[in-house]
């Protein structure tokens, strides 16, 4: 028999043959992708919001002759490419007469200010993401491609044909490019650091405070040279692992339909509802993890996480024509979202599994915890994959976010259960006899429309993720129990808020949060825990073993791990094992929490293995690496 179409690629196939819900899902899954493209490479200019719909407008016209669906993002990137180096050059030749316009990005709403807010990044990664203003526009460009490579979305081979360059050769440029982005984050932390080093003080005096790479060379040769500053250059995190788990800068609100209107007239209509879009864009809903995705929810992903790869509820400097066209097509576009699915007591998996909802969002992430989209994706239904009979484990379960063989590698890793940080699939086709758990992750996902979504996507009801962490949910103990009789109304069985640490301590976040419930009478059904561990030996095993027992012992509750792997933050970057010692560790964890009677449920983190090095099980195309084989056998 043959293998079933990649869902991505039968929505390209679709959309080319003239499916208008097809190319509705086509343009409102790729548009947060090319809008962060561009934003990263533009710097937030005026001119982004025109860049992205002319790139959309083209992939429109032109995709008729595209010949072939399996490389239509590779086609995408290079469209939107080719659009911001010719909106560079127009701009090089446009003679400029009279007072300099200020147009270059609105000093309190550029793309740089707009992804920390939205993304809500603080420490390392708001210093990465304010050292890119001191990037020429040529590593701008670059870097907008490697970001995305490095947070999931994109593969070295679609960033080297974006480029023009051959893989070798775009890894080289990377690296320098790199270089330079460590050396203007050394420029933000001296210039933001208080009190100012006099000397540097009296050397930028005349300075004009526009970031320039002039400047940025001063500034690092003076930081290198003074013992005041040199220190400033002593714990840069790595890079990638900073992007690593970021989602996508979400889509912004503005409501404008000058870009569904050109969607319409490439298509061959002028009628704003043809599209299966609404009339009246004041109607419609506002745009969506990832880290979550997605992620992050965020519009689409910018997953990414603790990092999140990429995003968190964040703000966006709004490029109307391209929020639009999601929002006058009726799509609301989530970022990556970030959610894990509670069940409190383990039932066999129902055969039958209601049709996947879903927006189709290239992505994602790869991060522990990733940001949903702010506002709750529109759903569309995809086929799922076709049954295929296996032995699987009630308990095992996955994280994971849309990725080439999403569903292909939910089928093959044989678990009972998986979710996304959000509150729907969201993009994902979820293979027959695998459970959907749908989680609210944060504060702007306790609207009645995101509730309402969740309570028809599942049985069981994950609360808020990572509450306990500035990156994440990021919530006072009081804040959550304010909204929880929110969750608590939807009558699904309901985990408690999954804090990334601590869980068994007294006084700790969970500890708070569960006290104050108990006081208000809440409802918690089950508690919900992270754990990465930082010793990568056999022992392990043990020290997982023995918090989950603590974290039973305070609450005497049902416990849903939803997040767990081998991971040593200690030293500022992440530090990850070996795969022989990922596999050893997948395989003897899972034995051990099937033995727990305690433990329901316990996911993975994460299904896709896209970041280097990394957690993730399977490969693009949905091939396990050796750590997906040992937890596809285990359970």
């Amino acid at each position: 028999m043959a293998a079933p179409e990649d869902p991505a690629v039968a929505t390209v196939i679709a959309a080319r043959e003239g499916d208008q819900r097809a190319l509705d899902d086509l343009v409102s899954g790729y548009l947060p992708l090319v809008y962060n493209i561009v934003g990263h490479a533009l710097g937030g200019h005026a001119d982004t919001d025109d860049v992205v719909q002319e790139t959309m407008l083209r992939a429109v016209h032109g995709l008729p002759s595209l010949r072939d669906p399996a490389g239509f993002r590779s086609w995408l990137v290079v469209i939107a490419m080719n659009q911001i180096r010719l909106r560079h050059r127009e701009r090089q030749r446009t003679p400029i007469a009279g007072e300099v316009p200020h147009d270059v990005a609105d000093p309190g709403a550029d793309f740089v200010d707009l992804t920390i807010m939205r993304l809500q990044l603080s420490g390392q990664r708001r210093e990465v993401v304010s050292a890119t203003r001191w990037l020429s526009e040529d590593e701008r460009e670059l870097l907008s491609l490697w970001w995305l490579e490095a947070a999931g979305r994109l593969t070295r081979t679609e960033v080297a044909t974006a480029l023009d360059l051959t893989p070798q050769h775009t890894a080289v440029r990377v690296q320098r490019v790199k270089a330079q982005l460590d050396a203007a984050r050394i420029v933000v932390r001296a210039l933001e650091r208080t009190p100012r080093c006099p000397d540097l003080a009296d050397m930028v005096a005349e300075w004009d405070g526009s970031p320039s790479a002039l400047w940025r060379k001063r500034i690092a040769r003076h930081s290198r040279e003074c013992v005041r500053c040199e220190r400033c250059g002593h714990d840069l995190a790595s890079v990638e692992g900073l992007l690593a788990r970021l989602p996508l800068v979400p889509l912004p609100f503005t409501l404008d339909q000058s870009l569904f209107a050109g969607v319409g007239q490439a298509w061959g209509t002028a009628d704003p509802t043809a599209l299966g879009g609404a009339a009246d864009p004041t109607t419609l809903t506002g745009v969506s993890h990832v880290g979550g995705a997605t992620s992050p929810a965020s519009t689409p992903a910018v997953t990414g996480g603790k990092f999140s790869l990429l995003l968190k509820g964040a703000l966006v400097k709004p490029i109307a024509a391209a929020a639009a066209a999601v929002l006058a097509l009726g799509v609301a576009v989530a970022v990556i979202p970030s959610g894990e699915e509670p069940v409190a007591r383990a039932v066999p998996i129902a055969t039958s599994t209601p049709p996947t909802t879903t927006t189709t969002v290239p992505s994602s992430s790869s991060a522990p915890s990733s940001t949903p989209s702010s506002t709750p994706p529109t759903t569309t239904v995809q086929p799922a994959p076709p049954a295929v009979p296996v032995t699987k484990s009630i308990k095992k379960g996955v994280s994971t976010w849309k990725f080439d063989g999403v569903g292909k590698a939910l089928t093959d890793v044989r678990a009972g259960w998986y979710y996304n940080w959000a509150a729907t699939p969201d993009g994902i086709a979820t293979p027959p006899n695998v459970e959907f758990v749908p989680m609210i992750w944060g504060t702007k996902f306790t609207d009645d429309a995101t509730l309402a979504k969740a309570k028809a996507s599942g049985k069981v009801l994950l609360g808020f993720n990572e509450p306990d962490f500035p990156e994440q949910a990021d919530m006072t103990p009081e804040q959550a129990l304010d909204l929880w009789p929110k969750l608590q109304a939807t009558g699904l069985r309901l985990g408690s808020p999954a804090v990334a640490h601590s869980g068994d301590k007294a006084g700790g976040w969970l500890d708070r949060f569960m006290t104050g419930a108990a006081q208000r009478g809440l409802r918690v059904d089950f508690i919900a825990v992270h754990w990465y561990g930082a010793d990568f030996s056999d022992a392990a095993v043990g020290h997982l073993k023995n918090y989950l027992a603590a974290v039973h012992a305070r609450y005497g509750k049902p416990i849903w791990l939803t997040e767990y792997s081998l991971i040593d933050f200690s030293g500022g970057a992440a530090r990850f094992p070996t795969q022989p010692q990922l596999a050893a560790f997948a395989k003897n964890s899972s034995a051990m929490m099937e033995g727990l009677p305690y433990v329901e449920r316990y996911a993975w983190f994460a299904l896709p293995d896209e970041n280097k090095p990394g957690t993730g099980l399977y490969k693009a195309g949905g091939t396990p690496n050796q750590a997906g084989e040992a937890y596809r056998a285990a359970g």
